[in-house]
């Protein structure tokens, strides 16, 4: 099964998303979960597609972004709301629908309501998320589409409730206090939003972690023997990106193929991506057979 042949739902699009790549990264967890666990959700596509197969008997989808992680639990627990607002917001051509878009922006940015951030996202260039040095929303709109119809939209948001309404918990906390939460018999999901750009701060993501603390925070899971992985670093062809996980860890560390690298397509190359994942020790020893753990070790 290659990484597009399914595809879970998705109520919008979000720059760095797993959805494509979810179902390989899924052949690494087990069959069965009490509870999958994102501390950096994003836009939920890992579980997503983990409910679309009825993996897990519960979801804790977190995400720092607060607005964010509001959005998420509207589509989950109030879609009709989700959906009706959206409608509300959506302009064809016949109206300015770029300076629309602006005043959208500007009323978010004012009040962090999470109906206008669906409409912000569907609209925004490339659905690559930008924030500035005050934490507002800076991304422009992509004056080529008007973003996705309300009727599909209605469908999107529709397909990711069903999927995890009533088996999902959502806050908006620091990644370090989700890790102190965790249960013995949880699945963790990682998928920290700083790959490629350790040292700078990113504006795809409203805030950012240090590389030692989120290490501790691996740590201390592995004092626990918690099972997680870990999506990282990678490389295009040659080219790595990011900053490894340090070997202290004693994780293990697989490669995934993620598809062309769009930024080389652009600069007139054909260079395929591929993303590290890491596994616990606890979890590739439940997951992988002794010969394929042998390969990777």
């Amino acid at each position: 099964m290659t990484s597009r042949e399914v595809s879970a739902p998705q109520a919008f699009q979000y720059q760095g998303s797993k959805r494509l790549l979810a179902p390989r990264i899924l052949e690494y967890l087990p069959v069965r979960m009490s509870r999958l666990v994102e501390p950096f959700a994003g836009s939920g596509a890992l579980s997503i597609a983990c409910a679309r197969q009825g993996r897990s008997e519960g979801y804790w989808l977190n995400d720092a972004n607060r607005p964010l992680s509001e959005l998420l639990a509207l589509i989950v627990n109030q879609p009709e709301e989700a959906a009706g607002f959206y409608r509300s917001l959506w302009r064809d051509r016949s109206v300015d629908h770029v300076r629309h878009y602006y005043s959208v922006r500007d009323r978010f940015n004012r009040t962090n309501d999470p109906r206008l951030l669906l409409y912000l996202l569907a609209r925004c260039v490339k659905s690559s998320v930008r924030y500035n040095g005050d934490g507002h929303f800076n991304q422009s709109p992509d004056k080529r589409r008007l973003g996705t119809a309300p009727a599909r939209m209605r469908d999107n948001v529709m397909a990711v409730s069903m999927l995890l309404r009533g088996v999902s918990t959502f806050t908006a906390w620091d990644f370090s206090e989700v890790l102190d939460l965790i249960r013995d018999d949880d699945l963790v999901y990682m998928d920290p939003p700083y790959q490629g750009v350790i040292g700078a701060r990113d504006h795809r993501y409203l805030l950012g972690i240090s590389f030692a603390d989120f290490c501790s925070g691996l740590d201390c899971l592995n004092d626990r023997g918690i099972r997680y992985a870990v999506s990282y670093d990678g490389r295009a062809d040659e080219t790595a990106y990011g900053r490894p996980l340090p070997e202290s860890l004693d994780l293990v560390r697989l490669e995934i193929e993620a598809g062309r690298s769009s930024q080389a397509t652009l600069l007139g190359r054909n260079a395929t991506t591929i993303e590290s994942l890491y596994l616990s020790k606890p979890l590739a020893s439940t997951v992988l057979s002794g010969a394929r753990m042998a390969c990777v070790a």
